[in-house]
């Protein structure tokens, strides 16, 4: 057999250095072993590919490889440059390459394939050599372990027709070729991205190869195509797979142990330590960041976030030194889409909300904003120097932005989809800028109204401070969302800012301000809704310009009974010009405060002093004939009473004919064409009423006028009236003459009051007063709660003394004290009228009569002492007995039936 390699002359010098030196054969052997179970496990397929790639690089053409087991062989072909001399001689060296520049071609790397054969050939087109532990064992001499790579022996076995060289391993027994071939399949897709000279590999019947299209690497296998994107950089080589990597490995191009937490894969021109899992301890790794952003923009711009690292800790020094080069990269250099064309990351602003078309609209706007947007993208880029651009500060670029409606419309369509999808609240809206009508835009949708109409430009020619009414062309939904209220007339009648135009207007009108487009505005709001209190809203009158309520309609009827002194310049109303007038309907008119008919105001009817005296009954009509005033009249006639006229006087001095009981008092209205309920309700007496202290003096006036005749009855009502009233009579002076329970007038200093009714008897009917009711013996006194009886509050009124107070009397000694109970007829009309007897008795006289002032007078009954206790007295007789007992068994109002029982105790005289 030939021996082109010269393995003869390798054999002898490694044997004779082992014979020369001991430990060098156990240096090898141990450095084999180390190889083998330490830096090269578990590559076997990665070393045998980069030597396949180094052989088809020299050729200068892309490499084949295929692998397969054949009779217990793992056999691995590949096209390239054949087996030299130099390479078997590094295939024998345990520290040696025959590589000039490229890591791996037929080198230390070998050993990998001591994981699954003891007995390796690698054969080619030039030849072959082969290795084997047992003649090593042989060789050597010795027992035990051996160094399997440092003996080659020649090989002329032919190498199968296409390849150029095939390595065969004959499997150790407990090597499963079934997944051996699985675990080498594993690993191919990697293997042709990481090395460009290999095109095609197939491993048993699976095929993968290699091609490049467009920037990207595609790798067609079983599974289909994978196309990587990559980009050549200095020292080195970016690929993307078809999903972003969450953990990689540098590859240096095959894979090493230095763990990567980059999206891209890293296939770099690093010097590796001999176990080629790690880079030599020194090396720079950080050249090829400076292409990683070219890498980047070549996806499209909503892809390129998925190529910015994470946040985390480095899985490794490398990483470490890797990841902060891409970051620095990113942060400098153009990558970010933005609307002026890509932008570095480092100072540009990203919308925090996921919302490309709100990116769109503020691209122009807002400097430095990128296309990509959303919660999630402002969180990567935040590691790469971006800054968060949040809906406040977006609402604080846009204020006093100028733009047309439809473009903040166009604004809102993108924000309100926002908000109801909770990505902002309404605080991160609430100063955002609105368009008004006015053609003002100003910031915060509170309070502005959504309007339509025709009202809406008349309302903007208004011009009414703080009145934001949003233009037509830019009302939408998200502003009511936002506190903007959808408006109809009423509203706007109800806006503060219309109320305090209303209410200047009149000076706005008075100091130059055209104030026509506020009053047509305010009536065509009124034509479509009511409101109140717009009476300040100026108007023109025939003299300038006026607030509405001190305007009268031309055609009202109040022209008609108001003083024609009270209007005009000088007088408090005028009269609202006429052409004005007759283009607005009287109801709009009306509804802002223009006088038709006379109003109701919380005081009552207003303008009641405006009429002219001798109008008073027409005016009366006009109240009585409208529901509101006539309502007002009934409830509250004070002000007609205060300013009516009927006949030359006040109603009040005037009783209705139908009131003949105040006959003597009052005289009766005079026919005025007024009803008697409306004469009533101004104020024309119905019956006695004493309201205040006028009244009252009035009334004394007339008791007292001895040219009036007074029924005695209508007397006793009127002074129970006085007393009854309630008034401080402090303020009101004491008549000076009084009427008398008879009707007759008297001096006041010659009168008495009647205080106790069986005194009546012993005083002049002509000089008595009493403040009782139903005739001239009164009931018994009622108390106030001072505690003051009528007869004395009637005293202290007229400064009259009580008559108990100026009279005494002496009784006769010739009477006889008998219990009620033994008064048979007493018993018996307390028995038909279900009277309890009163305790005691009353003094019976056969006839009664008291001593007062040194003069006997006859009476029927008395007191001796006290109005309601003391020793009754009666003279024998039904009326002396009555009064008697009907006082002592507090019944007084009674004493008239009780008497008339006493004459005829027949029970029918109850009922007829």
């Amino acid at each position: 057999m030939t021996d082109p390699f010269g393995t003869e002359a390798l054999r002898a010098s490694v044997l004779r250095a082992w014979a020369e030196s001991p430990t060098r054969f156990t240096e090898d052997t141990n450095a084999e072993r180390d190889l083998r179970v330490g830096a090269y496990r578990d590559r076997l397929l990665v070393e045998l590919a980069q030597n396949a790639a180094d052989a088809a690089q020299t050729a200068g053409a892309p490499g084949r490889i295929r692998v397969s087991v054949v009779d217990g062989e793992l056999r691995v072909a590949n096209t390239g440059a054949p087996l030299t001399a130099a390479g078997v001689a590094s295939l024998a060296s345990l520290r040696a390459s025959a590589k000039e520049g490229m890591v791996g071609r037929f080198g230390v790397g070998f050993a990998a394939v001591l994981a699954v054969t003891d007995e390796p050939r690698v054969l080619s087109r030039t030849g072959g050599v082969a290795f084997s532990e047992a003649r090593t064992r042989e060789a050597a001499g010795r027992p035990g372990d051996v160094p399997v790579l440092r003996l080659p022996w020649p090989d002329d076995w032919p190498v199968p027709e296409g390849f150029d060289t095939e390595v065969r391993l004959p499997l150790r027994a407990d090597v499963d070729p079934d997944e051996l071939l699985a675990r080498l399949a594993d690993e191919v897709e990697d293997l042709l991205l990481s090395l460009p000279w290999l095109a095609r590999i197939s491993v048993g019947d699976s095929v993968w190869q290699r091609s490049e299209v467009d920037g990207h690497v595609e790798i067609a296998g079983p599974a289909g195509v994978v196309r990587w994107l990559v980009q050549e950089a200095p020292g080195g080589l970016w690929a993307m797979a078809p999903e972003p990597l969450e953990t990689d490995v540098l590859h240096a191009p095959t894979p090493t142990d230095e763990r990567l937490s980059l999206p891209a894969r890293l296939i770099a021109q690093v010097p590796l330590e001999p176990s080629r899992r790690r880079i030599m301890p020194g090396t720079d790794v950080t050249a090829p960041a400076s292409a990683y952003p070219a890498l980047v923009r070549k996806l499209p711009p909503g892809q390129r976030l998925s190529l910015v690292p994470s946040a985390g800790f480095p899985l490794s020094e490398v990483d470490g030194q890797l990841r902060e080069a891409v970051i620095g990269a990113l942060g400098e250099q153009p990558w970010l889409p933005s609307a002026g064309g890509d932008i570095p990351a480092l100072g540009a602003r990203v919308l925090g909300v996921d919302s490309p078309r709100l990116v769109e609209m503020l691209g122009e706007l807002v400097p430095r904003l990128v296309s990509v947007c959303g919660p999630e993208a402002a969180r990567v880029l935040a590691t790469v120097g971006a800054e968060r651009l949040d809906l406040p500060e977006v609402v604080e670029t846009l204020t006093g932005l100028e733009r047309p409606p439809v473009w903040w419309r166009s604004l809102y369509d993108v924000l309100l989809p926002l908000l109801e999808a909770h990505s902002v609240s309404a605080d991160d809206l609430g100063a955002l800028p609105v368009p008004l009508a006015d053609d003002r835009t100003l910031p915060g949708p509170r309070g502005a109204l959504l309007f339509d109409g025709e009202l809406l430009e008349l309302l903007a020619e208004a011009d009414i401070v703080g009145l934001r009414l949003v233009h037509p062309e830019a009302a939408h939904p998200l502003l009511e969302r936002l506190g903007a209220k959808p408006a109809e007339a009423a509203d706007l009648l109800e806006s503060p800012a219309l109320r305090e135009a209303v209410e200047r207007s009149v000076e706005d009108a008075e100091s130059g301000l055209d104030t026509a487009p506020l009053a047509e505005a305010v009536l065509r709001l009124v034509s479509e809704a009511s409101a109140e209190d717009l009476g300040a809203l100026a108007l023109p009158a025939e003299d300038g310009w006026r607030r509405a309520d001190e305007l009268v309609l031309p055609t009202s009827p109040l022209l008609a009974v108001f003083d024609p002194d009270a209007l005009g310049e000088d007088g408090p109303l005028a009269v609202l010009d006429k052409d004005f007038a007759a283009r607005w309907p009287g109801s709009a008119l009306t509804a802002v405060g223009v006088l038709d008919g006379f109003v109701v105001t919380e005081d009552g009817i207003r303008d009641l002093d405006l009429v002219a005296d001798e109008r008073w009954p027409e005016a009366l009509r006009l109240i009585a004939g409208e529901r509101e005033t006539w309502q007002a009249l009934r409830a509250d006639a004070s002000g007609i009473a205060r300013n009516a006229v009927l006949a030359g006087r006040a109603p009040q001095e005037w009783r209705l004919a139908s009131a003949a009981g105040l006959a003597g008092l009052y005289d009766p209205v005079p026919d005025v064409g007024v009803r008697e309920d409306v004469l009533a309700a101004a104020g024309v007496r119905t019956g006695l009423e004493v309201a205040d202290l006028d009244d009252a003096a009035d009334l004394l006036d007339r008791l007292g006028d001895p040219r009036r005749t007074v029924a005695p009855g209508l007397v006793a009502r009127a002074h129970a009236a006085l007393a009854d009233a309630g008034l401080d009579w402090a303020a009101l002076d004491a008549p000076e003459r009084v009427r008398a329970v008879d009707g007759s007038v008297v001096a006041a200093e010659e009168a008495a009051v009647l205080d106790r009714p069986w005194l009546a008897a012993a005083w002049p009917a002509e000089r008595l007063v009493t403040a009782a009711e139903g005739g001239p013996e009164p009931e018994p006194d009622e108390v106030f709660a001072s505690g003051r009886s009528r007869a004395e509050r009637l005293a202290e009124l007229l400064d009259v003394p009580l008559l108990s107070e100026t009279v005494s009397a002496r009784m006769p000694d010739d009477g006889e004290f008998v219990p009620w109970a033994e008064l048979t007829a007493i018993c018996l009309v307390a028995e038909l009228l279900d009277m309890p007897l009163p305790d005691g008795g009353v003094v019976v006289h056969e006839e009664l009569s008291v001593e007062l002032d040194g003069v006997k007078r006859d009476a029927p009954w008395w007191v001796e002492s006290g109005p309601f206790h003391g020793e009754h007295h009666a003279a024998d007789t039904p009326a002396g007995l009555a009064r008697a007992f009907a006082h002592a068994a507090d019944r007084w109002a009674d004493r008239h039936l009780i008497e008339a029982l006493l004459d005829d105790p027949d029970p029918l005289t109850l009922f007829s």
